[in-house]
């Protein structure tokens, strides 16, 4: 709605109107003064003659008023033409530029890769994308909901309308080349079919499910889904703790609140840290005298987890490492190792 096209079209508009609200106060005044009409007989007067309607006169009009008629009809001939053709433009035009505004976003879509594709838009869909849009993750949305569409147009953000249930849709959102899908759909159902269709149409991607009934847990997992998330699950928890250890729970929060220069909390390929042909340890790296972090967990090639690892754990192709410090630390490891 900020495009300079609609900001013209819209200045023309409110000129065919004033243009309006002047003939009309012109016409009135005009048969009021030049016939005697009172003031209602005026306005109505006015309006048959600029709507071109036909319905017969008050009274009988004088050659002044004749006259004055004729003026009024062609006037409101030009004036209602300019005020019709802006306001078809206008719609033309709007739509137009929506379209071409789909089509330069597809085009973005379609040229992106590594890309994290959120089908929905709601509660859980809104928490995923604000957290990877303060991670600086690419993401793209998928979501049915007209509404909600409008608000993704104003904000920019990358958008696929359709049901997320469909290929045709999917496909849209890029997912041949998406790195990993997030389905936060309302319904388990739903989501179920969707995690099979992803998993049909891209075996490598990483696949994130939402889950309303514990029951549905299982069949995310058979369908392909790499991680099953239970809202309801994670918020009884997080109440619970919140009173049996609530200073560590509260720390754990701050840790996981993210924004431009407040992350603390990296996880690192350890491709991105050395060349892996030489096996090295933690201790070799020396991040904590390089960088100021902290390594605090370890993750193996095959996705076995070690929590405060030791100094001695040999760093293989294909783990990682989960890395702990102060923004400012974060940012110098990030800079020092070119890590996106």
């Amino acid at each position: 709605m900020n495009n300079p096209l609609i900001r013209l079209f819209r200045s023309k508009i409110y000129t065919a109107v004033i243009l309006l609200l002047i003939l009309l106060c012109i016409g009135v005044i005009g048969y009021r003064g030049i016939s005697g009409l009172s003031w209602i007989d005026s306005v109505y007067m006015t309006v048959i003659t600029i709507t071109t309607v036909g319905f017969g006169e008050v009274q009988p009009l004088g050659v002044p008023a004749k006259i004055f008629t004729i003026f009024l009809i062609l006037a409101s001939v030009v004036i209602l033409g300019y005020a019709l053709s802006i306001i078809t433009e206008y719609i033309l035009s709007k739509n137009n530029l929506e379209d071409l505004k789909q089509r330069k976003m597809q085009k973005e879509i379609e040229a992106m890769s590594g890309h994290i594709i959120i089908c929905g838009f709601g509660r859980n869909g809104k928490q995923a994308a604000k957290k990877l849009q303060d991670y600086g993750k690419p993401y793209v949305i998928v979501e049915r909901n007209k509404d909600i569409i409008e608000k993704l147009q104003e904000e920019e953000i990358p958008y696929v309308f359709g049901n997320a249930n469909e290929d045709e849709t999917l496909y849209s959102a890029g997912i041949e080349n998406a790195s990993t899908l997030i389905s936060a759909l309302p319904s388990d159902a739903d989501n179920l079919f969707v995690v099979l269709s992803a998993r049909q149409i891209n075996d490598k991607m990483t696949i994130i499910s939402r889950a309303s009934q514990e029951t549905s847990y299982n069949k995310l997992k058979l369908a392909g889904a790499n991680n099953v998330i239970l809202p309801d699950r994670i918020g009884g928890d997080h109440m619970a703790s919140l009173v049996v250890i609530p200073d560590l729970v509260e720390f754990i929060d701050n840790l996981g609140i993210v924004g431009e220069r407040n992350i603390n909390v990296e996880e690192v390929k350890v491709e991105q840290l050395y060349d892996v042909n030489e096996v090295k340890t933690i201790r070799d790296l020396d991040l904590r005298k390089k960088t100021g972090c902290t390594v605090i967990g370890f993750k193996d090639a095959k996705g076995e987890y070690l929590v405060n690892p030791e100094a001695d754990t040999k760093l293989v192709s294909g783990s990682k490492i989960i890395v702990l410090g102060r923004p400012e630390q974060i940012e110098r490891l990030n800079s020092k190792y070119n890590i996106a």
